[in-house]
């Protein structure tokens, strides 16, 4: 006995302890069951209506998946702090138990079934979502409802020399993993073999380079031995499943009332009369998809009428009838595209099985943007546009898996119009949410590293057409984008959807899968990678079993469609821009040391922000692993390197010296004087009775204010931190006894040709170029590039020397 149940019943696979309780949690849900993998512990329950929806056509199945925060010992960062709308990884949950769970039930069940997995604690160590799989099967064996099972899920992992590993934690997926992969499967009693019903499956972000030194590639031939070898493992969960069900008993299978899709009668009135035309509608390949489907919906409504008619005494409500009808007609319409499929070798739209419909790809189609690529496949067309940020605008993520942050997003948008149809728009629903990840995961492996490519990206895949695999048709858009915006990608990424018709005992493998041919097939699974590995996969089927050689050839299958693909990319843009598009923004990144972090930060944000009015660039600032790394992030790259140089100014400070002279800014003003900036962190005192000439002033305000910008030269260095000031003239003044030499360093002075000396008023030093300091050089003339003149003057225009005149200094190459 558990401490969570009074059944407890467990097995070591792989690494991972695989435990089940019940008997002690949820006793009013129809089924309940704790699963644990080590130390993640899952609540899964299955609870069914108590009377059917004999109105729906479909079968409702839900499945929720609830991130308890408390389960990481973490409170939720809303403001509410509490759980909200469930995140992108609790939805990618749902999906991957709703599609090995699905086609498991009884054909023809209506009654609501709800499988809620709630997590109560996540050690951060091993991921929840295959070990989500098993529960669902579980609990749902223990409901009692009509249930082909068990049904095992399985993570595996493929190390660096081919080897799976089974239940891998996320720091193994992190670090050491080539392939990530989920596949479920289930225990056929016939057969006594284990069916294959779901394939998720990825290279990790790392996989590029364990590759580049010597890893072993996921190829679609290592991608199958891994299927087979998922077996084994895969009878060892539905064992353990079994075994715990001895051990606790289950509940009976309860009568559920099943509501078949059609009457044999309506099938027949359906078939005698429409059958003839919709076979003409099915074998004229020539027919485009909006005529073929328009002729398709006239023949419906006659069939309906039809049924009405003729087989009105079948004893059902109206809108049932008109169900049926319905239902039937699209049965016919299934079995006359399988059969030609099968036995003619011809698809719906006159292809032959391994045919891919009319490619077509552009880059640069939008003005402004950072990077676009518009990819069309027959009528599938995706228009992918992709922007640029600072890795400040990753996105932040609020889920239990150790991951926080995402740097590269894609989303994909499913408009009603892409279909021709009208309807809500109300943001994604589940069904984009996993189309758009799909993508996602495929090109994320050839994406470079934040080091070698300091971006957040985020990109969006428009579907404006659709007629089959729109996820497959924005891996596409989506490596054309990134390499238009010159994104140093490892190399492109295409993608196709296969498709699978098992019809007369004879299997049938379709490149390109249309939308009704995904509807009307036995298995559809998409495939996507680069020239050389696999970089995603994911396979759905609702057969029984599919052997490792059929398996084997549709994956090759696919990889001739890819390299096909990826030549009509090619030709669109034959590689990877030289230079980032000149829309995109620039990044420049800076190591600085840890406790300089600060300094170039200021006092509440002061410095840092000071640099960012000025220069017009947005900085980020983090300390990562004892180590300052600073992002300056500017459209102007001009802007961009102001603010790197006045960033390594900051963070390898120049030591003012006595003797040399600073373009500084007057920052602050006394009644003693004025504190001047000479580099940054160091100002001096310029003091008041340097200020004003002969004129005695109250406040150093009477002669400058703050922000002037004037030349000092430091006079006296005391403690090695402050900094005695002199205005340059006043040091010339000093040095000369009259006013007419120039200042310190005499190899500068040459007389004018009129007799009267003058000075040009010097600018700041250029950016990078010794922080702002002149140092004082020697010698005759031959050696001094810059020539520097004193002109005294007065009161009044032209009089040189009137008393009380001021004296400007100018310079001149």
């Amino acid at each position: 006995m558990g401490k969570l149940g009074t059944t407890d019943v467990g097995k070591r696979i792989g690494e991972t302890d695989i435990r089940f309780e019940a008997g002690k949690l949820a006793g009013l849900a129809g089924g309940a069951v704790v699963a644990h993998a080590d130390d993640t512990t899952l609540l899964v329950t299955t609870t069914s209506s108590a009377k059917p929806k004999e109105h729906l056509d479909f079968f409702p199945l839900t499945v929720d998946y609830e991130e308890k925060m408390y389960a990481a010992g973490r409170i939720p960062g809303s403001f509410f702090k509490r759980e909200g709308r469930p995140s992108e990884t609790a939805i990618l949950t749902c999906r991957l138990v709703d599609r090995p769970m699905r086609p498991t039930f009884d054909n023809g069940l209506r009654n609501e079934i709800q499988i809620v997995i709630t997590t109560l604690t996540a050690d951060q160590v091993n991921p929840p979502d295959a070990l989500a799989i098993n529960g669902a099967s579980v609990a749902t064996m223990l409901a009692g409802i009509p249930f082909d099972g068990p049904v095992a899920g399985l993570r595996m992992a493929m190390d660096r020399t081919g080897q799976w590993h089974p239940f891998p934690t996320f720091q193994y997926l992190q670090n050491e993993a080539v392939f990530d992969l989920v596949v479920a499967g289930r225990l056929n009693e016939d057969s006594g073999e284990i069916d294959i019903l779901m394939v998720e499956a990825e290279a990790t972000e790392q996989a590029v380079d364990h590759i580049e030194t010597g890893a072993v590639k996921p190829t679609e031939e290592v991608l199958a031995d891994a299927l087979e070898e998922s077996k084994r493992y895969l009878r060892e969960l539905c064992d353990l499943q079994l075994e715990f069900l001895e051990q606790h008993g289950r509940a009976e299978t309860a009568d559920y009332p099943l509501y078949p899709a059609y009457d044999p009668r309506v099938y027949e009135v359906v078939e005698r009369t429409v059958g003839d035309q919709l076979k003409g509608i099915v074998d004229d390949g020539d027919r485009p998809k909006a005529e073929r489907n328009q002729r398709s919906g006239e023949l419906r409504e006659q069939a309906i009428d039809a049924v009405f008619e003729q087989a009105g005494d079948v004893e059902v409500s109206d809108e049932q009838l008109e169900a049926y009808a319905k239902n039937a007609f699209g049965s016919l319409e299934k079995t006359l595209i399988r059969k030609r499929i099968v036995h003619d070798g011809v698809r719906i739209d006159g292809r032959g099985p391994t045919d891919i419909r009319p490619l077509s790809a552009e880059v640069g189609v939008l003005p402004k943007m950072h990077g676009t690529g518009l990819f069309q496949r027959g009528d599938t067309q995706v228009l992918n546009i992709l922007t640029l940020g600072m890795s400040k605008e990753a996105q932040r993520l609020d889920t239990l898996d150790p991951e926080t942050e995402k740097r590269y997003i894609h989303h994909y948008n499913f408009p009603p119009f892409s279909t021709g149809e009208a309807g809500f728009m109300r943001g994604p629903k589940r069904r984009e949410i996993g189309h758009g990840a799909l993508a996602e995961r495929a090109v994320l492996p050839v994406v470079p590293g934040s080091e070698e490519f300091p971006y957040a990206l985020r990109l969006v895949s428009e579907v404006l057409s659709s007629n089959g695999s729109t996820s497959m048709a924005s891996v596409c858009a989506s490596t054309l984008s990134l390499m238009d915006a010159g994104v140093p990608i490892h190399a492109p990424v295409s993608g196709i959807a296969m498709g699978l018709v098992n019809e007369d005992d004879k299997f049938v493998t379709l490149t390109d899968i249309l939308g009704a041919e995904d509807a009307t097939g036995d298995m559809d699974f998409k495939v996507a990678g680069t020239e050389e590995f696999v970089t995603a996969l994911q396979l759905d089927t609702k057969l029984s079993g599919v052997s490792a050689d059929i398996l084997t050839d549709a994956l090759n299958q696919a990889r001739g469609a890819r390299l096909k693909i990826l030549e009509v990319m090619h030709e669109a843009i034959p590689e990877v821009r030289k230079e980032l598009n000149p829309q995109a923004p620039r990044i420049i990144t800076e190591y600085i040391p840890s406790d300089k972090v600060g300094e170039v930060i200021g006092p509440k944000g002061k410095i840092v922000n000071e640099i960012q009015d000025e220069t017009g660039a947005s900085i980020s600032i983090d300390d990562v692993d004892g180590r300052g790394i600073v992002q300056i992030f500017s459209p102007d790259g001009e802007k961009a390197q102001m603010a790197l140089d006045r960033i390594r100014q900051i963070a390898n400070p120049v030591v003012p010296q006595e003797g040399e002279r600073y373009y500084g800014t007057v920052v602050k003003t006394m009644d003693f004087g004025a504190f001047v900036s000479l580099t940054p962190g160091n100002d001096g005192l310029l003091h008041i009775s340097k200020l004003g000439g002969s004129k005695r002033l109250a406040h150093a305000d009477e002669a400058v204010s703050v922000g002037d910008r004037l030349w000092v030269e430091v006079q006296e260095v005391v403690d090695g931190k402050k900094f005695k000031l002199a205005p340059v003239e006043e040091v010339a003044a000093e040095g000369s006894g009259g006013g007419d030499a120039a200042p310190s360093g005499g190899g500068d002075a040459e007389s004018s040709g009129d007799g009267g000396p003058e000075q040009k008023d010097r600018e700041p030093a250029p950016a990078g170029g010794g922080g702002g300091r002149e140092r004082q050089r020697g010698g005759g003339d031959d050696e001094a590039p810059r020539r520097e003149r004193t002109r005294s003057r007065g009161g009044e225009e032209g009089d040189d020397n009137s008393e009380g005149g001021r004296r400007r200094r100018r310079r001149r190459s």
